[in-house]
């Protein structure tokens, strides 16, 4: 799944070629993605100009000039590419097409269905269901040292189960949160309320960190995910642990043919990868 990093590559990609333009065309190929496409849609947002494309968590947010926002999901597979002029075919799974008054296109493509588009009311966004219940942002000031710390105190899960609560924060997602616990050196299997204070001073920038390398890298393409402009991303080439089992983590002074170098665990259902001899 896109996780945050991908996603704001995504809209990142999208905002300096659509911002301004007038959706002179949507087209819906199919019924449904996860769930339905909302009614009307089409008619609500064509003749609409873009006013502002961000994220929320991994969730892309069209601003319009009629007050209301599109909200895309990704799901697992998802890409949104912009073309710069109109396509002469589509793809199987080009689903949702946007058409903009300068006759370029943006085609959300999503072989397994698990994306959304939805609508809402720009003012009334907050309250989306899709968002009432999120944590903070990762990179805002929200997400702070002193907040981690007393969110932690009745959590007595792993702390990388912890991080991908998005109640806690928002879109760490599974690869980061072992990249960013790697970088602070913390034991992935250790109990949420077991941190103390100067772990989880090490720990929030480390999130930073690595997200934001993530961001500058493209993100991390494993088998779907391309950037808007349709390029891979890179940040898979500097994973520490993520997807090494059996490998030397970065600056290994240890023998991993004795120690058994970065290990795999599962976790909640989801892969996890560390090293003991530096995470503990």
């Amino acid at each position: 799944m896109p996780e945050l990093p991908e996603v704001e590559t995504v809209v990142r990609g999208l905002k300096k070629p659509l911002t301004g333009h007038v959706i002179s065309k949507a087209d819906i190929r199919r019924k449904n993605l996860r769930y339905p496409f909302p009614k009307g849609l089409a008619k609500d947002i064509e003749g609409a100009s873009v006013r502002n494309i961000s994220r929320r968590a991994k969730y892309i947010l069209i601003d319009l000039s009629n007050d209301k926002t599109l909200i895309i999901h990704l799901g697992m597979s998802g890409r949104m590419t912009v073309f710069d002029s109109r396509q002469d075919s589509y793809q199987k799974h080009d689903h949702f097409v946007l058409r903009f008054d300068n006759n370029s296109e943006a085609v959300l493509n999503d072989a397994r269905r698990f994306g959304i588009v939805d609508i809402c009311d720009t003012d009334n966004l907050d309250a989306h269901k899709f968002f009432a219940h999120l944590g903070p942002e990762p990179l805002s000031n929200h997400f702070s040292p002193a907040y981690l710390q007393e969110k932690l105190l009745a959590r007595k899960t792993p702390i990388k189960v912890a991080l991908l609560d998005q109640k806690l924060v928002v879109g760490v997602g599974n690869i980061y949160a072992s990249e960013a616990l790697f970088d602070s050196q913390i034991d992935p299997t250790r109990p949420a309320n077991s941190l103390n204070k100067p772990e989880i001073n090490r720990l929030v920038p480390a999130i930073r960190r690595v997200l934001e390398a993530a961001i500058k890298a493209g993100g991390s393409s494993l088998r779907d995910y391309v950037q808007a402009n349709g390029e891979l991303g890179y940040f898979q080439h500097n994973w520490a642990v993520y997807n090494k089992k059996g490998q030397p983590c970065p600056g290994c002074t240890c023998d991993p043919f004795m120690t058994g170098g970065i290990q795999k665990i599962t976790q909640g259902g989801r892969s996890t990868f560390y090293c003991p001899q530096k995470q503990n």
